[in-house]
């Protein structure tokens, strides 16, 4: 009886924190777009040079729209706002890594491969599907309406 009664009162204390997990998502993955947008950012022509020689149409077009993308969804993620509307374009833009740098190298992260992407993937599917929690401002403006 005991044991019963400690674990509905951990399970009680825990789901006070269950706005936690989809705010870390949220940090993480705007962290994890940080680096890669700023670095598109800094040298735009020569990330489209690079798309080109890798098949990808509109080389510089589409350098500029994952850089933007990544660069919004930083904010965004970080601010809890359109999390739905930006999780599916930055879900694109992972794809599109996958398949086009990552796939041929494996999954494995440390040989280039897909691993990180497909987590990042991941972890955009769940802001998609859940929302981005009780830390956003998403969910403020649910509540004022």
């Amino acid at each position: 009886m005991k044991l019963k009664q400690t674990y509905s009162y951990l399970s009680d204390q825990l789901k006070k924190a269950d706005f936690l997990p989809l705010l870390l998502i949220r940090l993480t993955l705007a962290y994890g777009f940080y680096t890669p947008a700023r670095m598109k950012w800094n040298d735009i022509n020569a990330i489209g040079e690079w798309f080109g020689t890798i098949g990808i149409p509109a080389p510089y077009f589409n350098a500029c729209l994952a850089a933007g993308t990544e660069a919004l969804g930083v904010v965004l993620l970080i601010l809890g706002l359109g999390t739905r509307l930006i999780s599916i374009p930055l879900m694109i833009t992972m794809i599109v890594a996958i398949v086009t740098v990552h796939w041929a190298n494996g999954f494995e992260a440390g040989e280039n491969g897909y691993e990180i992407p497909m987590y990042y993937l991941l972890m955009l599917f769940t802001l998609l599907i859940l929302g981005p929690g009780k830390a956003s401002l998403d969910e403020l403006i649910r509540k004022k309406n």
